[in-house]
Protein backbone atom coordinates (compact mmCIF):
# COMPACT_ATOMS: atom_id res chain seq x y z
CA UNK A 1 0.00 0.00 0.00
CA UNK A 2 1.30 3.28 -1.19
CA UNK A 3 2.09 6.24 1.48
CA UNK A 4 -0.69 8.71 1.62
CA UNK A 5 0.95 11.76 -0.27
CA UNK A 6 0.68 15.50 1.41
CA UNK A 7 1.20 18.76 0.10
CA UNK A 8 2.00 21.90 2.25
CA UNK A 9 0.43 24.72 1.20
CA UNK A 10 1.83 27.46 4.26
CA UNK A 11 5.21 26.86 5.92
CA UNK A 12 4.26 29.08 8.50
CA UNK A 13 4.45 28.34 12.15
CA UNK A 14 1.26 26.55 12.56
CA UNK A 15 2.09 24.94 8.80
CA UNK A 16 5.55 24.22 10.33
CA UNK A 17 4.36 22.22 13.19
CA UNK A 18 2.07 20.41 10.89
CA UNK A 19 4.84 19.69 8.76
CA UNK A 20 6.91 17.84 11.58
CA UNK A 21 4.32 16.35 12.94
CA UNK A 22 3.36 14.69 9.51
CA UNK A 23 7.27 13.59 9.77
CA UNK A 24 6.47 11.58 13.04
CA UNK A 25 4.00 9.81 10.92
CA UNK A 26 3.56 6.27 9.39
CA UNK A 27 2.16 5.73 6.50
CA UNK A 28 2.54 9.18 5.40
CA UNK A 29 5.05 11.60 3.21
CA UNK A 30 5.11 15.02 2.35
CA UNK A 31 5.51 15.27 -1.20
CA UNK A 32 5.95 18.99 -1.48
CA UNK A 33 5.55 22.87 -0.10
CA UNK A 34 4.07 25.99 -1.11
CA UNK A 35 4.76 29.49 0.21
CA UNK A 36 4.89 33.12 -1.00
CA UNK A 37 7.84 34.12 1.94
CA UNK A 38 10.97 35.21 -0.04
CA UNK A 39 13.13 33.88 2.41
CA UNK A 40 11.64 30.62 1.97
CA UNK A 41 11.08 29.88 -1.59
CA UNK A 42 13.69 27.99 -3.58
CA UNK A 43 15.45 26.43 0.04
CA UNK A 44 14.52 22.85 1.61
CA UNK A 45 11.76 21.91 3.78
CA UNK A 46 13.85 20.37 5.99
CA UNK A 47 15.91 23.99 6.85
CA UNK A 48 13.16 26.15 6.84
CA UNK A 49 11.73 23.73 9.58
CA UNK A 50 15.49 23.40 11.27
CA UNK A 51 15.37 19.75 11.92
CA UNK A 52 19.12 19.24 10.80
CA UNK A 53 18.39 17.57 7.91
CA UNK A 54 17.57 17.81 4.32
CA UNK A 55 14.04 16.53 3.34
CA UNK A 56 14.33 16.86 -1.04
CA UNK A 57 11.20 19.14 -0.51
CA UNK A 58 11.76 22.21 -1.93
CA UNK A 59 9.39 25.22 -1.37
CA UNK A 60 7.78 26.36 -4.10
CA UNK A 61 5.88 29.69 -5.06
CA UNK A 62 4.20 28.13 -7.72
CA UNK A 63 1.52 26.08 -6.64
CA UNK A 64 0.88 24.40 -10.26
CA UNK A 65 4.21 23.05 -10.75
CA UNK A 66 3.94 21.57 -7.25
CA UNK A 67 0.62 19.59 -7.87
CA UNK A 68 1.47 19.00 -11.66
CA UNK A 69 4.68 16.92 -10.13
CA UNK A 70 3.15 15.88 -6.29
CA UNK A 71 0.68 13.53 -7.62
CA UNK A 72 -0.62 14.33 -4.49
CA UNK A 73 -3.59 12.41 -2.08
CA UNK A 74 -3.98 15.68 0.33
CA UNK A 75 -3.22 19.45 0.62
CA UNK A 76 -3.00 20.67 4.03
CA UNK A 77 -3.48 23.99 3.71
CA UNK A 78 -2.57 26.88 6.83
CA UNK A 79 -2.46 30.70 5.33
CA UNK A 80 -5.14 33.19 6.29
CA UNK A 81 -8.76 33.03 8.19
CA UNK A 82 -11.27 34.05 5.69
CA UNK A 83 -12.66 32.59 2.86
CA UNK A 84 -11.91 35.20 0.26
CA UNK A 85 -8.42 35.33 1.13
CA UNK A 86 -7.97 31.58 0.39
CA UNK A 87 -10.44 30.75 -2.26
CA UNK A 88 -7.91 31.90 -5.15
CA UNK A 89 -5.66 29.47 -3.41
CA UNK A 90 -7.42 26.46 -2.58
CA UNK A 91 -10.07 26.53 -5.72
CA UNK A 92 -7.89 25.50 -8.25
CA UNK A 93 -6.40 22.55 -5.74
CA UNK A 94 -9.79 20.30 -6.98
CA UNK A 95 -8.37 20.52 -11.11
CA UNK A 96 -5.19 18.03 -9.73
CA UNK A 97 -7.85 16.00 -8.33
CA UNK A 98 -6.20 16.40 -4.52
CA UNK A 99 -8.77 16.51 -1.16
CA UNK A 100 -7.94 19.62 0.86
CA UNK A 101 -7.95 20.42 4.54
CA UNK A 102 -7.66 23.86 5.82
CA UNK A 103 -7.21 25.94 8.91
CA UNK A 104 -9.13 28.41 7.45
CA UNK A 105 -11.93 29.43 10.02
CA UNK A 106 -14.20 30.57 7.88
CA UNK A 107 -14.16 27.32 5.66
CA UNK A 108 -15.38 25.44 8.87
CA UNK A 109 -18.74 26.33 7.91
CA UNK A 110 -18.66 28.95 5.21
CA UNK A 111 -22.83 28.59 4.73
CA UNK A 112 -23.14 31.68 7.65
CA UNK A 113 -20.18 34.08 5.63
CA UNK A 114 -19.47 33.35 2.28
CA UNK A 115 -22.53 30.88 1.13
CA UNK A 116 -21.47 31.74 -2.51
CA UNK A 117 -17.68 30.65 -2.04
CA UNK A 118 -18.97 27.49 -0.17
CA UNK A 119 -21.64 27.08 -3.13
CA UNK A 120 -18.68 27.04 -5.96
CA UNK A 121 -16.73 24.66 -3.85
CA UNK A 122 -19.09 22.16 -3.52
CA UNK A 123 -19.28 22.38 -7.22
CA UNK A 124 -15.74 21.92 -8.01
CA UNK A 125 -15.50 19.15 -5.46
CA UNK A 126 -18.45 17.13 -6.97
CA UNK A 127 -17.14 18.38 -10.38
CA UNK A 128 -13.56 16.85 -9.79
CA UNK A 129 -14.14 14.13 -6.81
CA UNK A 130 -12.06 15.71 -4.06
CA UNK A 131 -13.49 17.32 -0.53
CA UNK A 132 -12.75 20.25 0.79
CA UNK A 133 -12.53 20.49 4.97
CA UNK A 134 -12.04 23.82 6.97
CA UNK A 135 -10.75 22.46 10.98
CA UNK A 136 -9.06 23.00 13.89
CA UNK A 137 -9.81 23.39 17.40
CA UNK A 138 -12.09 26.42 17.55
CA UNK A 139 -13.89 26.12 15.24
CA UNK A 140 -13.88 22.81 14.81
CA UNK A 141 -14.05 20.62 17.37
CA UNK A 142 -14.42 22.66 21.25
CA UNK A 143 -17.07 25.22 20.24
CA UNK A 144 -19.75 23.16 17.74
CA UNK A 145 -18.53 19.85 17.30
CA UNK A 146 -18.10 18.45 20.79
CA UNK A 147 -21.03 20.70 21.27
CA UNK A 148 -22.92 18.46 18.93
CA UNK A 149 -21.65 15.38 20.31
CA UNK A 150 -22.83 16.29 23.85
CA UNK A 151 -26.57 17.02 22.69
CA UNK A 152 -26.83 13.09 21.18
CA UNK A 153 -27.72 12.15 24.67
CA UNK A 154 -30.22 14.79 25.09
CA UNK A 155 -34.20 14.34 24.30
CA UNK A 156 -34.78 17.82 24.62
CA UNK A 157 -32.54 21.17 24.16
CA UNK A 158 -33.70 24.07 25.08
CA UNK A 159 -30.26 26.49 25.21
CA UNK A 160 -26.68 25.70 24.73
CA UNK A 161 -23.55 27.83 25.86
CA UNK A 162 -19.72 26.92 25.57
CA UNK A 163 -17.08 28.80 26.88
CA UNK A 164 -13.66 29.24 26.34
CA UNK A 165 -11.21 30.95 28.79
CA UNK A 166 -7.45 30.65 28.06
CA UNK A 167 -4.17 32.54 29.67
CA UNK A 168 -2.76 34.12 27.07
CA UNK A 169 0.67 34.00 28.71
CA UNK A 170 1.16 30.24 27.55
CA UNK A 171 0.49 31.13 24.05
CA UNK A 172 2.59 32.25 21.08
CA UNK A 173 3.65 35.90 21.05
CA UNK A 174 2.06 36.35 17.81
CA UNK A 175 -1.51 35.44 19.46
CA UNK A 176 -0.53 37.92 22.21
CA UNK A 177 -0.17 40.72 20.32
CA UNK A 178 -3.54 39.81 18.48
CA UNK A 179 -5.62 39.91 20.93
CA UNK A 180 -3.96 43.54 22.27
CA UNK A 181 -2.10 42.29 25.29
CA UNK A 182 0.01 45.53 26.74
CA UNK A 183 -1.81 47.69 24.87
CA UNK A 184 -3.98 50.96 26.77
CA UNK A 185 -7.60 50.82 26.18
CA UNK A 186 -7.69 53.88 24.19
CA UNK A 187 -5.38 51.81 21.35
CA UNK A 188 -6.85 48.96 21.65
CA UNK A 189 -10.36 50.68 20.74
CA UNK A 190 -7.99 52.27 17.91
CA UNK A 191 -6.88 48.87 16.72
CA UNK A 192 -10.44 47.37 16.98
CA UNK A 193 -11.68 49.95 14.66
CA UNK A 194 -9.03 49.95 12.06
CA UNK A 195 -9.11 45.91 12.23
CA UNK A 196 -5.85 45.41 13.49
CA UNK A 197 -7.36 43.52 16.52
CA UNK A 198 -10.16 41.32 15.28
CA UNK A 199 -10.71 39.27 17.62
CA UNK A 200 -11.59 35.46 16.97
CA UNK A 201 -12.79 34.51 13.73
CA UNK A 202 -14.67 31.37 13.86
CA UNK A 203 -17.39 32.07 16.35
CA UNK A 204 -20.41 32.53 13.51
CA UNK A 205 -19.39 29.33 12.18
CA UNK A 206 -19.66 27.31 15.23
CA UNK A 207 -22.95 29.04 15.58
CA UNK A 208 -23.66 27.96 12.29
CA UNK A 209 -22.58 24.21 12.20
CA UNK A 210 -24.80 23.59 15.47
CA UNK A 211 -27.66 25.04 14.37
CA UNK A 212 -27.14 23.18 11.45
CA UNK A 213 -26.63 19.86 13.10
CA UNK A 214 -29.90 20.43 14.99
CA UNK A 215 -32.12 21.69 12.88
CA UNK A 216 -32.39 24.98 13.84
CA UNK A 217 -33.12 27.54 11.45
CA UNK A 218 -31.55 30.78 13.16
CA UNK A 219 -33.17 33.80 12.59
CA UNK A 220 -30.55 35.82 14.09
CA UNK A 221 -26.70 35.60 14.47
CA UNK A 222 -24.81 38.18 16.52
CA UNK A 223 -21.21 38.42 16.96
CA UNK A 224 -20.10 41.21 19.94
CA UNK A 225 -17.36 43.27 18.79
CA UNK A 226 -14.29 42.06 21.06
CA UNK A 227 -14.01 43.89 24.78
CA UNK A 228 -10.97 44.36 26.07
CA UNK A 229 -10.05 42.63 29.55
CA UNK A 230 -8.30 44.79 31.40
CA UNK A 231 -5.42 44.12 34.18
CA UNK A 232 -6.90 44.41 37.84
CA UNK A 233 -2.94 43.92 38.85
CA UNK A 234 0.35 43.52 36.85
CA UNK A 235 0.53 40.48 34.78
CA UNK A 236 3.17 39.01 32.40
CA UNK A 237 4.38 36.78 29.49
CA UNK A 238 7.83 35.98 29.30
CA UNK A 239 7.26 38.35 25.89
CA UNK A 240 5.05 41.12 27.36
CA UNK A 241 4.79 42.71 30.07
CA UNK A 242 0.97 44.32 30.76
CA UNK A 243 0.48 46.81 33.74
CA UNK A 244 -2.44 47.54 36.19
CA UNK A 245 -5.11 49.18 33.94
CA UNK A 246 -3.76 48.21 30.96
CA UNK A 247 -5.35 45.64 28.14
CA UNK A 248 -4.21 42.09 29.29
CA UNK A 249 -6.53 40.67 26.43
CA UNK A 250 -10.11 40.21 25.07
CA UNK A 251 -13.06 39.07 25.44
CA UNK A 252 -15.93 38.31 22.61
CA UNK A 253 -19.36 36.79 22.81
CA UNK A 254 -21.73 35.48 20.13
CA UNK A 255 -25.44 34.43 20.21
CA UNK A 256 -27.79 32.88 18.00
CA UNK A 257 -31.56 32.92 18.07
CA UNK A 258 -34.25 31.01 16.65
CA UNK A 259 -37.68 32.83 17.09
CA UNK A 260 -36.18 35.48 18.58
CA UNK A 261 -35.65 33.51 21.73
CA UNK A 262 -31.93 32.91 22.24
CA UNK A 263 -30.54 29.39 21.89
CA UNK A 264 -26.74 29.50 21.36
CA UNK A 265 -24.45 31.62 23.28
CA UNK A 266 -20.83 31.65 23.05
CA UNK A 267 -18.40 33.27 24.99
CA UNK A 268 -14.41 33.83 23.95
CA UNK A 269 -12.06 34.95 26.17
CA UNK A 270 -8.24 34.95 25.87
CA UNK A 271 -6.10 37.26 28.21
CA UNK A 272 -2.50 37.07 30.00
CA UNK A 273 -2.88 36.35 33.79
CA UNK A 274 -6.44 34.11 33.50
CA UNK A 275 -6.54 32.80 36.93
CA UNK A 276 -8.72 29.48 35.55
CA UNK A 277 -8.04 27.50 31.73
CA UNK A 278 -11.22 25.71 30.95
CA UNK A 279 -13.42 24.72 28.53
CA UNK A 280 -17.26 24.48 29.15
CA UNK A 281 -20.17 23.21 27.34
CA UNK A 282 -23.79 23.75 28.97
CA UNK A 283 -26.83 22.29 27.82
CA UNK A 284 -30.00 23.20 29.35
CA UNK A 285 -31.91 19.93 28.12
CA UNK A 286 -33.59 16.58 28.96
CA UNK A 287 -31.32 15.50 30.55
CA UNK A 288 -28.93 18.61 31.16
CA UNK A 289 -25.49 18.28 30.43
CA UNK A 290 -22.34 19.96 31.80
CA UNK A 291 -19.50 19.36 30.16
CA UNK A 292 -15.85 20.88 31.53
CA UNK A 293 -12.61 20.53 30.54
CA UNK A 294 -9.78 22.16 32.86
CA UNK A 295 -7.15 23.37 32.15
CA UNK A 296 -8.83 24.38 28.54
CA UNK A 297 -7.33 22.26 25.03
CA UNK A 298 -4.23 24.00 23.88
CA UNK A 299 -4.60 25.51 20.85
CA UNK A 300 -1.67 25.12 18.46
CA UNK A 301 -0.97 21.49 19.56
CA UNK A 302 -4.41 20.58 19.34
CA UNK A 303 -5.57 22.38 15.78
CA UNK A 304 -2.29 20.29 14.95
CA UNK A 305 -3.68 16.97 16.07
CA UNK A 306 -7.19 17.89 14.45
CA UNK A 307 -5.68 18.75 10.93
CA UNK A 308 -3.47 15.64 10.65
CA UNK A 309 -5.90 13.48 12.30
CA UNK A 310 -8.42 14.49 9.65
CA UNK A 311 -6.40 13.47 6.99
CA UNK A 312 -7.98 10.15 6.52
CA UNK A 313 -11.26 11.24 7.18
CA UNK A 314 -11.10 13.72 4.34
CA UNK A 315 -9.67 11.52 1.91
CA UNK A 316 -12.59 8.89 2.52
CA UNK A 317 -15.31 11.33 2.64
CA UNK A 318 -17.96 12.07 -0.21
CA UNK A 319 -16.68 15.14 -2.60
CA UNK A 320 -17.74 18.36 -2.26
CA UNK A 321 -17.36 20.81 0.48
CA UNK A 322 -18.29 19.11 3.79
CA UNK A 323 -17.73 20.26 7.71
CA UNK A 324 -16.92 18.71 10.75
CA UNK A 325 -20.61 17.88 11.44
CA UNK A 326 -20.55 15.59 8.11
CA UNK A 327 -17.54 13.24 9.35
CA UNK A 328 -17.58 10.67 11.43
CA UNK A 329 -16.42 11.21 14.97
CA UNK A 330 -12.95 12.66 15.15
CA UNK A 331 -10.36 10.50 16.34
CA UNK A 332 -6.69 10.37 16.64
CA UNK A 333 -5.00 8.53 13.87
CA UNK A 334 -1.75 7.06 15.93
CA UNK A 335 -0.87 4.49 13.87
CA UNK A 336 0.36 4.10 10.24
CA UNK A 337 -1.94 6.41 8.81
CA UNK A 338 -2.73 4.09 5.84
CA UNK A 339 -5.02 2.30 8.05
CA UNK A 340 -7.28 4.69 8.56
CA UNK A 341 -8.21 5.64 5.04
Amino acid sequence: MEKIRAVLFGVGAIGSSIAKFLLEKEGVEIVGAIDIATDKIGKDLGEVLGIGKQLGVVISNDPKAVLCKACADIVVHTTSSYLKDVYSQIAPLAEYGVNVVSTCEELAYPYVSEPEFARKLDALGMKYGVTFLGTGINPGFLMDTLVIALTGVCQKVNRIKAERVMNAATRRVPFQKKIGAGLSVKEFDKRIKNKAVTGHVGLEQSLGMIAGALKWQLDKIGVDLPQPVIAMKNVASEAIRVKQGQVAGLKQCAHGSVGGEERITLDFQAYIGAKEEYDSVSIDGVPPVCQKISPCVHGDLATIAAIVNSIPKVINAPPGLVTMKDLPVPSAALEDMRKYV
